[in-house]
């Protein structure tokens, strides 16, 4: 099965800018949701399986920080600040909110090409959570990744190295819709020759352990026709 184009959210007030870099990234493959303020490009981000985000640091009513903050609460999906900026206080401030890389304006596109291929592949690689640890409906599901203990109304849950891999990527980006192919990338690598149907089973193993209800699950979800997102709630 072959992956999907990835959806970029390029956020600029400058039209031109919107324009050169909306169709540059078109011309690479991706597919481009393009805002010209905060608000647009949050509710934008809310409403499409956005996994990189291209974000002007001085934006007309929400500043470019503050919408970092926001996607930094919900998400780990990797943004790249573009910033007329020079100052050294304003690039450590972004990158102190969550910012993974920055491009100083004005910009090549050859540049800005590698930058987003450096950091969407940085982003595939690393599998670090959200957050280390954290506590679902009230307790009833506890993740703490740096102990790497899982429990269930307080039962310790013990996960194969392959579910891990996959609940691990699944709490990375809440509400981002994995693909199979991508899944099996993620659990099974590169090497795997097996049927992408091959995920399934082990999704289905994942939810015994950790829904009350596997046919009927809260957490890991089925997106039909795309394949599995994770659902804190």
């Amino acid at each position: 099965m072959p992956i999907k184009p990835k959806n970029i959210l390029a956020v600029d007030d400058e039209p031109k800018i919107l324009e050169v870099v909306t169709s540059y990234m078109e011309s690479r493959g991706f597919t481009v949701f393009s805002a010209p303020n905060g608000k647009t490009a949050l509710e934008i981000f809310d409403c499409e399986n956005i996994a990189l985000v291209l974000l002007d640091l001085m934006l007309p009513d929400i500043s470019g920080e503050e919408v970092c903050a926001k996607i930094r609460k919900q998400s780990r999906v990797p943004v790249i600040m573009l910033t007329a900026k020079i100052e050294e206080e304003s690039l450590l401030k972004g990158l102190g909110l969550g910012a993974d890389d920055y491009i100083r304006k004005p910009f090549s596109l050859k540049e800005l090409g590698a930058r987003v291929d450096v950091t969407l592949r940085r982003a595939s690689d690393d599998l670090v959570p959200l957050v280390t640890k954290n506590s679902f409906r009230s307790g009833d599901l506890v993740v703490d990744f740096e102990k790497n203990i899982i429990k269930k109304r307080g039962l310790e849950v013990l996960l194969t190295p392959s579910e891990l891999k996959i609940f691990s990527a699944l709490i990375k980006y809440p509400q981002k819709v994995f693909t199979r192919a991508e899944l099996i990338k993620i659990a099974l690598g590169d090497e795997f020759e097996g049927y992408d149907r091959a995920i399934d089973n082990h999704v289905k193993n994942l939810r015994q352990k950790i829904e009350d209800d596997s046919k009927n699950p809260d957490y890991v979800l089925t997106v039909h026709g795309l394949g599995y997102k994770f659902e804190g709630g």
